[in-house]
């Protein structure tokens, strides 16, 4: 079993797709001609947006983000998380958290996008050579 795709329920498929690929430096993979799907290149498993109102037509009743409540994040494993979080923030993202460094050794931060989804912008976990987090 692979993870393929994770899609984000958003207000406008464009637009987000827009913003990730400003805030983060993602590629388009496509947008559907409807324009109500979308998704974004981010290696084996495609980051996708569906419209609110292509779910709600297939019954689905899509919650509202909340950063502030969040029950998931996504999070961008990048080489330099202050200079992420600047090009994320100029880009439009709200500012949750603050470079910070961890008691175990990463470089985290945190915004939320448009439509409220909480991202972690990330150092990598240092791993000592035994396999355990450092």
């Amino acid at each position: 079993m692979i993870l393929r795709y994770t899609i984000l329920y958003v207000a406008d498929v464009a637009a987000s797709l827009s913003f990730y690929e400003a805030a983060f430096g993602l590629t388009r993979g496509f947008l559907h001609d409807g324009g109500d799907y979308g998704e974004l290149v981010t290696g084996e498993t495609k980051l996708a947006f569906s419209s609110q109102a292509l779910m709600r037509e297939l019954g689905k009743t899509p919650g509202q983000a909340d950063p502030k409540s969040p029950v998931f994040e996504i999070a961008f494993e990048v080489e330099d998380v202050p200079a992420a979080l600047a090009r994320a923030v100029s880009a439009g993202a709200t500012l949750v958290q603050d470079v910070r460094e961890e008691p175990w050794g990463q470089v985290t931060s945190y915004v939320s996008d448009p439509d409220g989804y909480l991202i972690e912008l990330c150092s990598a976990v240092q791993v000592d050579k035994a396999g355990s987090d450092i």
